[in-house]
């Protein structure tokens, strides 16, 4: 049985012949489920710019490897569970066959390198060898699927991110079924920069889970806004858009299920986590970057020597990130009485980015009675400083 089988270097009527200016083709074996339901093979077929997608029977596989194989395109690698099958053709047509054994079932040096040390290799959402085209557009995959290794670090960040989404999906879509919203999945992403997750939700939603899904970008450079929403035009993308704004400002015509916000700076997530609770969202991921609110009110205000958060607050650097991480207990307690169930998680190795706490919330529905979601908070009264969001929830 193949596995799969990759075309490469198209003959000179390969355009004419296959109807596109096609490079490469990849194949690769469905599971047995879907054979049994006739689609055997999943195809893709890359140009300078695009990747095309198709679903081949049993039957068409071994016809379209015949007929191309060695003469539309003049390389052919045929992989079986033991066996490797090249057929090469010279420029005069000359077809030569190759076949070489795979020892050891076809481990890599990765996995083996892996398995010695008694580990295993973590299984992502996004696989290295299966070519993703916005992964490909952006820099971060080779045509091939081969993850460049300058972006690993990006690439990873984008599996654990839809990890993390993925782990809160089911719970989402309770809440949707239970409200009976069978509209398109909504999704609002602030301050979404270049679009890496923003992409990265929209084909897990599409092409892996098969929901349909309605994702917005919002950010404050027209550069970049520009390019995202030519990248989706020119992947012939539906359900993804983008748009010049600010988080502030911002006030969509119908409240999304999901507000993602990836370092919005200091204050701007305030906004972000403020439109998301006053709209009702089902869940929030939000990665704060750049709180400064809270150390520059502390500055200001000098807790004393007697107080006993003082040996905190002494030295300049410690105070720093104290003020960061307090801002960030604060904004998930004040979305715990506003309803929602909140984690606080790693979301990317420390040594990538020190900006690497997420605050994942799903709305649970229990928000807490007036007279205590009013109440002054303790730290912040202590701290003598006021937070943004916690003004933007109580009305002050």
């Amino acid at each position: 049985m193949i596995l799969s089988a990759t075309l490469s270097k198209p003959a000179k009527n390969a355009s004419e012949i296959l109807g596109g200016d096609f490079l490469r083709v990849k194949i690769r074996r469905l599971s047995s489920s879907a054979a049994k339901s006739g689609e055997a093979y999943f195809c893709e077929f890359f140009t300078k710019k695009q990747v095309f997608h198709k679903k081949f029977s049993e039957a068409e596989f071994l016809e379209f490897l015949e007929k191309h194989s060695g003469k539309t395109f003049r390389n052919c690698v045929e992989r079986t569970e033991d066996e490797e099958i090249q057929i090469l053709s010279s420029k005069r047509g000359k077809i030569t066959e190759i076949r070489r054994k795979i020892e050891g079932g076809g481990d890599s040096f990765k996995n083996i390198l892996l398995k010695s040390q008694g580990g295993r290799e973590k299984s992502r959402i996004l696989k290295e060898g299966n070519p993703v085209p916005f992964l490909v557009r952006l820099g971060i995959m080779t045509a091939e699927g081969k993850v460049v290794s300058q972006k690993f670090d990006k690439f990873r960040q984008i599996n654990r991110f839809l990890e993390i989404f993925g782990d809160l999906l089911p719970e989402i879509q309770k809440i949707r079924a239970k409200i009976g919203d069978t509209s398109p999945l909504r999704i609002v992403d602030f301050g979404s920069g270049k679009s890496y997750l923003t992409f990265a939700l929209h084909y897990f939603l599409r092409e892996i889970k098969k929901i349909d899904c309605d994702i917005f970008g919002l950010d404050l450079k027209e550069d970049v806004v520009e390019f995202c929403s030519g990248l989706a035009s020119e992947l012939g993308l539906e359900g993804i858009s983008f748009a010049v704004g600010d988080i502030s400002g911002y006030s969509g015509e119908r409240g999304p299920d999901v507000v993602v916000t990836l370092h919005a700076c200091d204050t701007a997530t305030d906004f972000a986590l403020e439109y998301a609770v006053k709209s009702g969202v089902s869940a929030i991921l939000s990665v704060p970057c750049c709180q400064k609110e809270l150390n520059s009110q502390i500055s200001k205000n000098s807790v004393g020597s007697s107080s006993p958060l003082f040996p905190l607050l002494r030295f300049g650097l410690i105070k720093e990130r104290f003020a960061a991480l307090a801002t960030d207990a604060i904004r998930a307690q004040i979305l715990e009485k506003m309803g929602y169930r909140v984690q606080i998680l790693e979301f990317v190795d420390a040594e990538n980015s020190p900006k690497n706490l997420m605050i994942r919330a799903l709305k649970s529905g229990q928000v807490e009675k007036n007279s205590e979601k009013d109440a002054e908070n303790p730290l912040l009264e202590a701290l003598g400083a006021k937070l943004t969001l916690d003004q933007f929830i109580r009305g002050t």
